[in-house]
């Protein structure tokens, strides 16, 4: 966290949290979501401005509930995730990268959805990967000790009492790869994608 984040967070402790205006793609694009955009459900403008995402990249976090936020000075602004908190990305040099553009060294766990999306779990970070890089990973993956095919992939993914490991490797390291449904990502790895529907709770 910026110290100037730090110096107004202590000058002014109790302002206001703020939901909805902030989003993160599942390709690890920040998206401001303003009114219009909100009321109308569409995903917002893309950030572009490389000081502003460098600001928000240093300044992004997690509470205590597994809702992330940037904290833009004083108030907290929740993000809105399209899919996980990080967002992976392939790098020549450094394997795969997130969307704040921190390597991913220590890769723990890999897992693949039901719907043929790729996380990876480094310490503390989540990863889905950017689909567009989905192919370039294809061939780092091995079924029954096989090269994997797109065709052997779908039936590995439609069949939930196959016997065979589907695994992935990178730099001579291997992961036997877990399935899991988009639908218990949450519950999962402790994390809420929409923190703004915690509110609208409450507020009944």
């Amino acid at each position: 966290m910026d110290e100037v984040v730090r110096l107004a967070l202590a000058k002014w402790p109790n302002v206001p949290h703020c939901y909805g205006w902030l989003a993160l793609d599942a390709r690890g694009a920040f998206r401001m979501r303003d009114e219009a955009a909100q009321a109308a459900n569409l995903p917002g403008e893309v950030i572009r401005h490389p000081a502003l995402l460098g600001f928000i990249f240093r300044n992004y976090g997690c509470d205590g509930r597994g809702a992330w936020f940037f904290q833009n000075g004083p108030q907290r602004v929740y993000v809105e995730l399209e899919a996980t908190p990080f967002i992976a990305r392939t790098d020549p040099a450094l394997g795969f990268m997130t969307h704040d553009g921190e390597a991913m060294s220590k890769i723990s766990h890999v897992f693949m959805t039901t719907d043929a999306r790729l996380l990876l779990q480094s310490d503390d970070k989540l990863a889905m990967l950017d689909d567009r890089d989905l192919a370039e990973c294809l061939p780092r993956l091995t079924l029954a000790g096989m090269p994997c095919d797109d065709l052997a992939l779908m039936s590995w993914l439609a069949s939930s009492t196959s016997a065979n490991t589907l695994r992935f490797s990178l730099n001579e390291n291997f992961w036997d790869i877990e399935r899991i449904s988009s639908d218990h990502l949450e519950q999962r790895f402790g994390f809420i994608a929409h923190p703004g529907r915690l509110t609208k709770n409450l507020s009944r």
